[in-house]
């Protein structure tokens, strides 16, 4: 029972905040149960792995849950890490064409520009359309191996692998809006010089539906290898070390 109780403080602590499971949509008895479902499913190949460190002294069993509650949420948050740059940039690239209005957020509760929730959602499906939640449980399974359940939390090493995830995913993301990046830069500088030659006419109003449509023109050629390249991008940057 204490092992069981063990496997499912990593497995619930990582999916707790793991993306997807972990938005607001999903109620809290869902995530309850997968948690406890995929407990279950991977405790018969732990059990020799958690069972002999499995105390019921109170002094040994509750640095135990703490460092198990620990482990997990690192390795969900590595994974949310990714998807955060992914709304990240999604934001960024809505501001960069004109189109940052603020609406409702479909996976979080904040409120979020339409077209980054509609790339950080294309995105996050796609990612479990991809059986890429399957690489979170491989990374749960291969966390014993190197954070075993008697191994001391090991900060300096957690703390490492959060800056190496986070300066991947938005290195990746860079990446990805540098195109949006040019295309901003380009268009806002031939409208600045537009202005200056012609001060008598509202050149901003004007041009704005012009750069709003050659934005959405870019994103209409590039969705598919951008979504492509975020599927590539997240387990070399999350789960890959």
């Amino acid at each position: 029972m204490i092992a069981a109780f063990l496997a499912f403080c990593r497995i619930g602590g990582c999916f707790m905040v793991m993306p997807g499971l972990s938005s607001v949509r999903v109620p809290l008895q869902v995530r309850l149960f997968v948690a406890v479902a995929a407990t279950m499913g991977l405790l018969f190949h732990l059990w020799a792995q958690i069972a002999p460190y499995a105390n019921r002294q109170p002094s040994v069993l509750l640095p135990t849950i703490v460092s198990e509650l620990i482990v997990g949420v690192l390795i969900g948050l590595l994974a949310r890490l990714y998807v955060l740059a992914v709304q990240f940039m999604g934001s960024a690239i809505a501001m960069l064409i004109g189109f940052s209005g603020m609406g409702a957020g479909i996976e979080d509760a904040e409120p979020q520009a339409p077209l980054a929730a509609i790339i950080s959602l294309s995105a996050l499906v796609l990612l479990f359309v991809f059986n890429f939640h399957h690489e979170v449980v491989r990374a749960i399974v291969e966390s014993y191996r190197i954070a075993p359940v008697n191994a001391v939390f090991d900060r300096r090493v957690a703390l490492v692998d959060v800056t190496d995830t986070l300066s991947e995913s938005f290195f990746v993301m860079i990446r990805l809006g540098s195109p949006f990046i040019a295309y901003a830069l380009l268009v806002n500088l031939t409208i600045g010089f537009i202005n200056k030659l012609t001060p008598q006419i509202p050149v901003y109003f004007i041009s704005l539906p012009f750069v709003l449509a050659g934005g959405l023109i870019l994103i209409y050629l590039g969705i598919g290898t951008m979504l492509g390249l975020i599927a590539d991008g997240f387990v070399p940057a999350t789960l890959g070390r």
